[in-house]
């Protein structure tokens, strides 16, 4: 099965980047040149994705433009002869095809998902959430596609292991392994936050995940649970009880981009990665930290 939708949920407040995020919706805040945004739907792309299925509300009809072409900017860059950047926009211009749906309500990412519904085909798709960044090779979306295919088009959520004090920051997936090399798990349950003294495992689930087309039919029986939101966890614990769905811990880093710390960690690691920047980047932090009290 070949998977071509990806949905990607950017309706969001944005508050832990106020006052920022008034105005600027928090995935067009850039790291280094490019909005956080891009690199999400960058990793969709080098997975195979061919649709990309914005989840937005109101005020944000920027990330959908970024996404679109600019024939004044492209025309100036031109009559300029700046035609590296001309490339540049180009390409970002006609990366994928872009759908977006309007979440009226941000009643949780079970909802979401939900309203995307008649936007899905009869396959598979991707949900990519737009503040966790997975930097590797291949891409963490391509593995999933990967593993979901080798076991028999089942539904996949990528994991990662976490610090047992952290569990309560993420879903917590309680499973066994299937496979002598402990990397792909058939999921008994997803628990939502859980305590450290009551977690059964330290599988955190950080935002990527592959899903089949009847997740909408668990989505539609679920009740509003914490937060008085439509929790996709709660959908997908209805959907282990009925058929096998899986778990893989990807490879790659993965950074929080959802906070300050977050993203900090991964502007300054980005910039570390880049040729132009790398040996700036270097001493910058040399001699900033010698200035230090």
């Amino acid at each position: 099965m070949k998977i071509k939708q990806a949905v990607i949920p950017v309706a969001g407040k944005g508050t832990r980047f106020l006052p920022a995020t008034k105005e600027i919706p928090k995935e067009m805040i850039p790291i280094i040149d490019r909005p956080m945004i891009h690199y999400i739907v960058q990793e969709a792309i080098d997975s195979g994705i061919e649709q990309i299925i914005f989840v937005n509300s109101t005020h944000k009809e920027s990330i959908e433009n970024y996404f679109d072409r600019n024939y004044a900017l492209e025309k100036f860059l031109e009559s300029n002869n700046k035609l590296k950047e001309l490339e540049l926009i180009q390409k970002i211009g006609t990366m994928a095809e872009i759908v977006s749906v309007r979440q009226k309500e941000q009643l949780g990412l079970g909802h979401a998902i939900l309203v995307t519904e008649a936007l899905i085909g009869h396959d598979n798709f991707a949900v990519l959430l737009g503040d966790d960044l997975i930097v590797g090779t291949p891409p963490c979306t391509q593995q999933l596609i990967k593993t979901s295919a080798a076991n028999g088009d089942n539904p996949v959520i990528g994991i990662m292991d976490v610090p047992k004090n952290d569990v309560s920051k993420y879903g917590i997936i309680d499973g066994t392994f299937i496979n002598a090399d402990h990397k792909t798990v058939l999921m008994k349950e997803m628990i939502e936050k859980p305590t450290p003294a009551k977690t059964p495992t330290t599988w955190a689930t950080p935002g990527r995940y592959i899903l089949s087309r009847d997740i909408f039919d668990y989505l539609k029986q679920i009740k509003r649970g914490a937060g008085g939101e439509y929790q996709l966890t709660d959908a997908i614990n209805l959907m282990c009880k009925n058929r096998s769905v899986f778990a893989h811990f990807f490879s790659g880093k993965r950074y929080d981009t959802g906070n300050i710390f977050g993203y900090l960690e991964a502007t300054m690691n980005f910039a570390l990665n880049d040729a132009r920047l790398r040996e700036y980047s270097i001493e910058l932090i040399k001699k900033l930290s010698k200035e230090l009290p």
